[in-house]
C-alpha cells in the first residue's frame, strides 16, 4: 500500500482516485472547491463531474493542498493545463523528493508550446516525471468497465512503478519510452473531437466523421514526428486509441462542446454553458501556433482555430477543407519518417 494523492478532483482525478483505491492504496484527492470535498466525504460521491457514480468509501478529501502532498509517496497531477503552473507553485514545498510524480492532464500550453511534462519539469525542476494517457471514460472507469490505457517517461522503471500502482483487473496499463509523442497524441486528439462533434451538430453522418478522423490523425502524426515523437505511437493506445474514443461518445465534453458549437453557439456560450474545462479549445490555439512556427500542414486544425477563435462561421470551414487543391492520400504523412539513406518506406513495398 502507498500514500497516494490525486491533485484535481474533475472526473478524471475522481475516477483515477477510484483505481488506486481499489488496489488498497490510502488516497486523499486535493478539491478546488470546498463543496466538492464536502461531498465526497460525506456521500462517497462527486456529482458535478460523475452523477450517478459511488466512488470508494476510503477516498479522503481535502482542500488544503499541502494536507494532499506532504508524505505522499505517490502525487497525481489532474487539473488543466491552464491550472497546471499554479497549482505547481503551490505543491512545490510540500513535495517529497522521491515521491513519485505523475501526470493524467492532456493539453499543450499556448504561446511557450510546453507539453505538460515540460512545464512539470520548468517549475519544479525535476525530470522524473510519469505521464499517464490512453483512451479512457472517467465515468466507465469508475464503473470497473474494461479499459487499457499507457504510461510513458525518459526513465522507464518510474512507468513500470506507475504501471504496478494502477494496474488491475480491470485498469489494464501499458508503458511507452516515447513521452512526446504519448503527450501530443493525447493532447491533440481533443482538437479532433470537437471537429467530429461539429459534424453531429451540423448533422452529417459517419462519412465525415471518419473522414475527419483519419485525416486528423494525419495532421497529430505530422506535428508530432516533427517535434520528436515516434510515428508508432500515433497507431496505438495514445494516438489512434484516444482518437476514437474522444471523437465517437456523448461522454467526451470535447465532443460536446464541438456538437453544440456546430448547432450554432459560440465557443464562449458553450464553456460558459458547460461550466467545465473544454481541453481541445486551447490546445487548438497552442497547436495551430506551432503549425505556423514549424511550417506543418495542418489544415483542420487550422479551420476548427478560425471557428473558435475568428468566429468563422462552421460551415465556411467546412467548405474550405472540402475545397482544397487535390492530394495525394499519403503525401506528407510520413515527412519526417525516413530511415537511414533517405528511402521513403512506401517505395519499399513490392507493385
Amino acid at each position: 500500500m502507498k500514500k497516494t494523492a490525486v491533485i484535481g478532483a474533475g472526473s478524471w482525478g475522481t475516477a483515477l482516485a477510484g483505481v488506486l483505491a481499489d488496489n488498497g492504496h490510502e488516497v486523499t484527492i486535493w478539491a478546488r472547491r470546498e463543496e466538492i470535498a464536502d461531498e465526497i466525504n460525506s456521500k462517497s460521491t462527486n456529482s458535478k463531474y460523475l452523477p450517478d457514480i459511488h466512488l470508494p468509501q476510503t477516498i479522503k478529501a481535502v482542500t488544503n493542498i499541502r494536507i494532499a502532498a506532504e508524505n505522499a509517496d505517490a502525487v497525481i497531477l489532474v487539473v488543466p493545463t491552464k491550472a497546471m503552473r499554479a497549482v505547481l507553485r503551490d505543491i512545490r514545498p510540500y513535495l517529497r523528493e522521491e515521491a513519485l510524480l505523475v501526470h493524467a492532464s492532456k493539453g499543450i500550453e499556448p504561446e511557450s508550446h510546453l507539453r505538460i511534462s515540460e512545464i512539470i519539469t520548468q517549475e519544479l525542476e525535476r525530470t522524473d516525471v510519469v505521464c499517464l494517457s490512453g483512451p479512457s471514460h472517467a465515468e466507465e472507469v469508475c464503473r470497473r468497465q474494461p479499459t487499457t490505457i499507457t504510461c510513458s517517461s525518459i526513465h522507464m522503471e518510474l512507468a513500470e512503478e506507475v504501471q504496478d500502482l494502477f494496474m488491475n483487473q480491470f485498469f489494464r496499463v501499458y508503458t511507452n519510452p516515447d513521452l512526446i509523442g504519448v503527450e501530443i497524441g493525447g493532447a491533440l486528439k481533443n482538437i479532433i473531437a470537437i471537429g467530429s462533434g461539429m459534424t453531429s451538430g451540423l448533422g452529417f453522418g459517419d462519412n465525415a466523421r471518419a473522414a475527419l478522423m483519419t485525416r486528423g490523425l494525419a495532421e497529430i502524426s505530422r506535428l508530432g514526428v516533427k517535434l520528436g515523437g515516434n510515428p508508432l505511437t500515433f497507431s496505438g493506445l495514445s494516438g489512434l486509441g484516444d482518437l476514437i474514443v474522444t471523437c465517437t461518445s456523448h461522454h467526451s465534453r470535447n465532443w460536446r462542446a464541438g456538437n453544440m458549437i456546430g448547432k450554432g453557439k459560440t465557443a464562449d456560450e458553450v464553456e460558459n454553458e458547460m461550466g467545465m474545462v473544454v481541453e481541445g479549445m486551447r490546445t487548438a490555439k497552442a497547436a495551430y501556433q506551432l503549425s505556423k512556427k514549424l511550417n506543418i500542414d495542418m489544415p483542420i486544425t487550422a479551420e476548427l482555430y478560425a471557428v473558435l477563435f475568428e468566429h468563422k462561421d462552421v460551415k465556411k470551414a467546412v467548405e474550405a477543407l472540402m475545397g482544397r487543391v487535390k492530394k495525394k492520400e499519403v503525401e506528407g504523412i510520413m515527412s519526417g519518417t525516413l530511415p537511414e539513406g533517405g528511402k521513403d518506406p512506401l517505395d519499399q513495398l513490392e507493385p
